[in-house]
């Protein structure tokens, strides 16, 4: 019964840590390196991540600033930002590239949030559906009279008692998350 509680943490676990990165790659108007790791340069035939490539900096608030470790690659990571959905276009100086971040407009950080709380009702199903498979292995159990029907229960309870801890966990990052695109 412990190795069903220890699994269900775990998958918890990943769920916070998935929505924790999916809100990081959020635009919320501030310069955040995380938006930038989904954007792939091809580097001598591989695509290769930007942090792999180059040192990338928050210089002032809106201003993201990459710098290649290898001058002659900078044109290629100019030219995979330009083609991903960023939707923001790097400024060139020969020795960096700029991304300058502009402030977001009240009706789209509104939208902002909507995206947000979306992310976090999906992440509460996952919550759910682990809630739900782990009570059906305890009910495995209890039918190959491995557990009682008491440490059932009690497994039940357990379970439930750490899906509310991870839906207000949940509920705090996401709430969070809002706090910081709202109070640009």
């Amino acid at each position: 019964m412990k190795e069903v509680l220890d699994r269900c943490e775990r998958k918890m676990n990943k769920t916070i840590d998935a929505l924790k990165g999916e809100l990081a790659s959020v635009r919320a108007g501030r310069a955040n390196p995380a938006i930038l790791d989904k954007v792939l340069v091809d580097y001598y035939g591989a695509p290769t991540p930007i942090n792999q490539m180059a040192a990338v900096s928050v210089s002032e608030a809106r201003v993201l600033v990459i710098q290649p470790w290898d001058k002659s690659t900078l044109k290629s990571i100019e030219k995979a930002i330009q083609a991903s959905d960023i939707g923001i276009n790097p400024v060139n100086d020969g020795n960096v590239l700029r991304l300058a971040f502009p402030q977001p407009t009240e009706e789209r950080r509104k939208e902002l949030v909507r995206d947000i709380k979306k992310m976090g009702e999906e992440s509460k199903v996952g919550i759910r559906n682990i809630r739900r498979d782990s009570m059906e292995k305890l009910k495995a159990l209890k039918k190959d009279n491995s557990i009682t029907e008491d440490d059932q229960k009690n497994g039940e309870k357990k379970i439930q008692d750490i899906t509310d801890k991870f839906v207000k966990k949940i509920d705090a990052v996401v709430a969070e998350k809002e706090k910081e695109v709202l109070s640009i």
